[in-house]
């Protein structure tokens, strides 16, 4: 892969309170790295070796229950750092990060880390800022499981994907990653027969619009009001 031009990176966090001289010396300390479509570029339980910047692509993170149950817990978007062990004193990686389609990432030793966050101050504040929205989101997620309904889970979840990866597409917003019916329980945990059951009962009230692993969102105020977070 040719060297990377810093000036790629300056909008993104945690590059953009950063001099170009300080993004090229971390650039070049990285590896560039690109993934399939539904490998991990790390799984649950290996030892935290390494942290990640995806510069393009979309990354499951992926939780196994106690029971032994997979759930999707968020996605990644690019632009983003994962596999961030060492700010939250892990040893192991707590996830699995899944790629949802074609992935390239760009990869540090962990050694590295402390390094980065002493000496470059906007790098470790934009990359707490990440942590912080991050565990916003599981929280809002354990409650959502908690107090709502399957119906409002889904929507929830649906909603959540327009917000961080949809696209206007003729018709409505289309998620912008492959997600199947599968995928979906996984993120609400609920089963895959219910989903498929409130799917195919929004498509026919033209709410949602699924074929060949793409989900379009129709007609997004009902959707919302599906959620209840109106009415």
């Amino acid at each position: 892969m040719h060297k990377l031009d810093e000036s790629l990176l300056t909008g993104l966090p945690p590059f953009r309170k950063l001099a170009r001289p300080q993004i090229r010396e971390i650039l070049d300390a990285a590896q560039a790295l690109r993934f399939d479509a539904g490998v991990p570029v790390f799984s649950e339980g290996m030892p935290v070796e390494r942290f990640f910047l995806l510069l393009d692509g979309h990354i499951r993170v992926i939780r196994t229950t106690a029971a032994g149950d997979q759930i999707i817990a968020l996605h990644i978007a690019p632009g983003q750092l994962f596999g961030i062990g060492a700010a939250l004193g892990h040893t192991a990686y707590p996830a699995t990060a899944m790629t949802a389609d074609e992935c390239v990432v760009l990869a540090w030793p962990n050694r590295l880390w402390a390094e980065f966050t002493a000496r470059h101050d906007g790098f470790a504040t934009e990359t707490y800022k990440v942590v912080g929205a991050r565990v916003g989101e599981m929280n809002n997620r354990i409650v959502e499981l908690a107090t709502q309904q399957v119906e409002q889970r889904i929507a929830n979840a649906i909603l959540r994907l327009v917000t961080q990866m949809g696209r206007k597409v003729e018709g409505g917003i289309e998620i912008g990653i492959p997600i199947t019916r599968q995928n979906i329980s996984d993120m609400t945990g609920t089963t895959l027969h219910t989903v498929s059951r409130l799917l195919s009962a929004w498509e026919r009230e033209g709410i949602v619009a699924s074929e060949r692993r793409k989900i379009t969102v129709t007609a997004p105020h009902r959707l919302v009001l599906l959620s209840g977070a109106e009415g």
